[in-house]
């Protein structure tokens, strides 16, 4: 029986366990929105929300500590600037899971964990990438046009010869 033991062992040793929280955490501090299974995402919401609030203390001592625990000097630097000052007003709650199916494999529930008040930043992230489809789908089309009449003139010039 497992009465009174909090947390989850995600089926790891100690070591692992910790390396993929860890990563997890970083993960999600980077990219803002990170798919993964139920129980992981359960198992990292109180470690980002704790990122989150050292984030929105701002102090050495607070970097120090995200430093300690983040796997990346950037995922610091942009937990500071950029995700800690968009929860200024907010007391916690910092990440929304949003379940999505299951997993092939071996049928664990996937979800997306993603902080919240991202929607802009992924709707401009949309567009851009919209626009960049654009201009390679504008470029090929080119390409084939410029090709297209030079076979058609070899064509005609072999049947004139």
């Amino acid at each position: 029986m497992r009465h009174r033991n909090a947390g989850f062992k995600l089926g790891r040793n100690p070591s692992h366990r910790r390396a993929l929280l860890r990563n997890l955490v970083t993960s999600i501090i980077i990219e803002d929105r990170v798919v993964t299974t139920l129980a992981k995402a359960k198992a990292v919401r109180p470690l980002v929300e704790k990122m989150i609030t050292l984030g929105k203390k701002g102090d050495v001592h607070s970097r120090r500590q995200a430093l300690a625990f983040l796997m990346t000097d950037d995922s610091v630097t942009r937990l500071f600037e950029v995700v800690a000052p968009r929860y200024g007003d907010r007391q916690g709650g910092y990440l929304r899971i949003i379940r999505k199916g299951f997993q092939k494999g071996d049928g664990a529930e996937t979800v997306i964990i993603e902080l919240l008040g991202i929607e802009h930043v992924l709707e401009e992230k949309r567009e851009k990438r919209n626009e960049t489809k654009a201009k390679k789908r504008a470029e090929m089309e080119k390409q084939l046009k410029e090709q297209q009449p030079e076979g058609g003139k070899e064509g005609d010039d072999e049947k004139a010869a």
